[in-house]
């Protein structure tokens, strides 16, 4: 009987074990669509300067393997060589971050400081209170949403009107727009034309800055974990682009996310989306 219990735990690991390989809930592949792992995607941005990970704002893996990528490099690197940052933040709201960050404002307050996203809790707050405990910066990189809708409107010209005060939350004046690149190109095909090319350069906008204050809070040694929308790094453009105009020796590794009804293969349209690409069950319950 004593044998009976022993073995009981290895039979039921094994056979959950099995359980789960019918029912994998992603693949991970590399730019080629060739099949990779974990182990090879920590290793790999253990040497970057700089991760960008995009994700689907909703997608439950996404934001856990965030969370165990940023977990690992932090204990492998050190704290003290991590800086982390979000789309999800607006620069203007940094000090606000900052006084949750450093115990000033308790978390139940944090909303009345910061602009959070609906999805917060759920998705994000992780991410933050990790950086809080192990005294890793966070940083706010997107530009308030105001100044984005006023390219929307009335094109990056505009911004020349602002007072230098809060010029400050945006990238430095001119921005360089190249509406060649595919994704500002997509942008403009899916809204029709409509607008001309003021809807993609509002998208250039919050990619400049993004790549502004990731390359701001960045230094020889560190490593900056961010984490974006998958459109903002996709194929190594938008946000990895603007970071390479600043400084073209830094080493960027883009993670992306596509979902597949099938991911035991990847869609050949997906390759080159990222160095890394997760590729998640269709099926997925989403976060909201």
């Amino acid at each position: 009987m004593k044998r009976f219990y022993f073995l009981l735990p290895v039979i039921l690991f094994t056979a959950f074990a099995f359980k789960g390989e019918d029912k994998p809930a992603y693949a991970m592949y590399n730019a080629t669509g060739k099949k990779t792992n974990y182990k090879t995607l920590l290793a790999e941005a253990k040497k970057a300067d700089i991760v960008l990970f995009g994700e689907y704002h909703n997608n439950p893996i996404c934001h856990w393997l965030q969370y165990e990528l940023t977990k690992d490099l932090t204990k492998s690197l050190g704290a003290a060589n991590m800086v982390l940052g979000a789309e999800m933040f607006e620069a203007d709201n940094q000090a606000g971050l900052n006084m949750y960050l450093s115990g000033q404002v308790e978390d139940k307050d944090l909303k009345t400081v910061v602009r959070l996203w609906p999805n917060y809790e759920t998705d994000y707050r992780p991410l933050v209170d990790f950086a809080k405990e192990n005294k890793i910066p966070f940083i706010a990189t997107n530009v308030p949403r105001k100044y984005a809708n006023k390219v929307y409107m009335s094109g990056l010209a505009s911004l020349d009107t602002l007072p230098d005060s809060t010029k400050r939350w945006i990238a430095p004046l001119p921005i360089r727009y190249d509406s060649t690149l595919q994704c500002y190109r997509d942008i403009f095909a899916a809204a029709g034309g409509h607008g001309g090319q003021n809807l993609p350069m509002s998208q250039a906008l919050k990619d400049a800055t993004m790549a502004h204050f990731i390359a701001k809070n960045w230094s020889p040694g560190k490593h900056f974990v961010h984490y974006e929308g998958s459109y903002h790094s996709d194929y190594h453009q938008a946000i990895a682009w603007y970071l390479l105009q600043q400084n073209p020796n830094l080493k960027i590794l883009v993670v992306s996310i596509t979902e597949q009804d099938d991911i035991t293969v990847l869609n050949k349209e997906d390759y080159n989306r990222g160095d890394f690409i997760l590729c998640v069950a269709a099926s997925m319950a989403k976060t909201h």
